[in-house]
């Protein structure tokens, strides 16, 4: 049986927290965090102050929770197909797939992107409400990433004298980096192709067979 959906008033709740999240990341989009702001942030849902403030408790509270369930929802979503659920069973090869699946999603939600974007480099300062959230991203996307090239140097894929560590840093720069220069001009970048061309290179250097990716 599919669960059962939500009726009456846990329906409007679900519904105008979920129009509180994405009005949210337009509004943390352009004007990062500390010029965004709650009281407009509510005019554009069509609530008040108040009733913004029955769903989260503050700005930082609004803020964390749009990142973190983003997170979470892609998360989800771009291993749903392998039926994978935890990250420490992933290959090098999942790992490339989920990443050029993401991206392409990606290139769907500017909004998002920019946010991310936006976000991430005003929290390189300490005081920033998600410098944590981003540095713990960043040291969990490290460990996920080098331990799926790990696994795959363990099951002979890729050749032993490989970093896995180093390769997982310089995968996320290179996906941040794309991903900005797309938010400058996304009708021009190829963000997809330029991500898979990277992941062909990589692969036909690193891997025992030097075989790098189909066609895109």
């Amino acid at each position: 049986m599919p669960p059962r959906k939500p009726r009456g008033s846990y329906a409007v709740g679900d519904e105008r927290r979920q129009r509180i999240l994405d009005t949210a990341v337009e509004h943390f989009a352009r004007n990062g965090y500390h010029a965004s702001s709650l009281a407009r942030i509510a005019h554009d849902v069509g609530i008040t102050q108040g009733g913004l403030l029955h769903h989260f408790r503050s700005k930082e509270d609004l803020l964390l929770s749009v990142l973190g369930e983003s997170e979470e929802r892609d998360r989800a979503w771009v291993f749903s197909d392998d039926g994978l659920t935890d990250t420490r069973q992933v290959t090098a090869a999942q790992h490339v797939t989920a990443a050029l699946k993401l991206v392409a999603l990606n290139t769907t939600r500017p909004g998002l992107v920019r946010m991310f974007t936006v976000l991430s480099a005003e929290a390189a300062e300490p005081g920033h409400p998600a410098h944590a959230f981003f540095t713990q991203r960043y040291a969990r996307l490290v460990g996920n990433i080098s331990g799926a090239f790990r696994r795959s140097i363990d099951s002979g894929e890729i050749r032993p004298d490989v970093d896995p560590v180093a390769i997982a840093e310089e995968i996320i720069a290179v996906m941040d980096g794309l991903r900005i220069q797309w938010s400058l001009n996304p009708d021009q970048f190829d963000m997809v192709g330029r991500l898979h061309a990277y992941y062909d290179r990589l692969l036909r250097t690193i891997t025992t067979s030097e075989t790098g990716l189909p066609p895109a």
